[in-house]
Formats: C-alpha cells, structure tokens, sequence
C-alpha cells in the first residue's frame, strides 16, 4: 500500500491531469486506502484561494473600468469600459451564486480591490482626478447593478 502511495504522489509530480483521474476514479469507487492525501488537501484548499483570487481580480478590474467611465472623459471608449463593467459583474455575480460563502470575503476586499485600481487608472490617466475612496454604494447589489456614471459628472 506504501508502494502505491508512492507512485500516486510520483503521479502528481510528473502528471497532473492523470492524478487527478486515478483520484478521480479512487473516490468514485471509496478506495480510500489509495488516495494520495496529502495533495489530495492542498488541491482542494488550492480551489478555493483560486476563487477567492478570482473574485479578489474581477473587482480590481470592475473599479477600474467604473473608475475610467466615471471620471475619464473619453466618450469614444466609454462602450468599451461599460462592457468590460457588465462582464466582470456578471462573472462576479456567478461566483456568487456558486459560492455563497464568498459574500463575506467580497465586502472584505472592497477597500483593497478599490485601492488597487485607483493605483491602476492613476498610473494610465495621470491628468485624471480620482477619489481618494469609493464614495458611493459598498452594497453588493448596488455595485453589481448600478450606472454610477448616469449621475455622476467629472
């Protein structure tokens, strides 16, 4: 059994998508005895940093494209910034509704995601005024749905 375990772990080194197949097939048939668990672990703690990044990077980017169409006074890319808006809300929407448990975490972020792209649209439009803060809505619902650039003038 030690042997086995052995070469599953040499398995993960070497080639990941077969591992990840025999483990696969290993909990399917509750061969307990053979899985590697030790990586078996990391990969599932892996996945959810990895949804945590990802939701953590699509709000950097929704600030910065909120930002850009707020206070950057460029109607020839305003179509643009207001796409790139509607599709990181709808994958940060997604997330959501796939993981319930990341809400707490997304109003965690808020302030440094918001941070992080205000150093992002500063460093692109140096002739720009941005808020030194988000002023509006911490709200998700708000920030998932709201025009702020409708009632808002730079």
């Amino acid at each position: 059994m030690t042997q086995t375990i052995r070469n599953i772990s040499t398995l993960y080194d070497n080639d990941f998508v077969a591992w990840c197949e025999v483990t696969a097939a290993k909990l399917k048939n509750k061969d307990l005895d053979g899985l590697d668990f030790e990586n078996l672990i990391e990969e599932v703690e892996n996945l959810a940093r990895s949804d945590r990044r990802e939701l953590k990077n699509r709000l950097v980017v929704l600030f910065a494209h909120l930002l850009k169409r707020m206070y950057v006074n460029l109607p020839e890319n305003f179509n643009g910034w207001e796409l790139t808006i509607i599709e990181q809300r709808q994958q940060i929407k997604g997330l959501l509704q796939d993981s319930p448990s990341l809400k707490p975490y997304f109003l965690e972020i808020l302030s440094g995601a918001f941070e992080n792209a205000l150093e992002l649209v500063r460093s692109e439009y140096k002739q720009t005024e941005f808020p030194a803060a988000w002023q509006l809505d911490s709200d998700a619902n708000a920030l998932l749905s709201q025009q702020y650039w409708l009632s808002h003038k730079p």
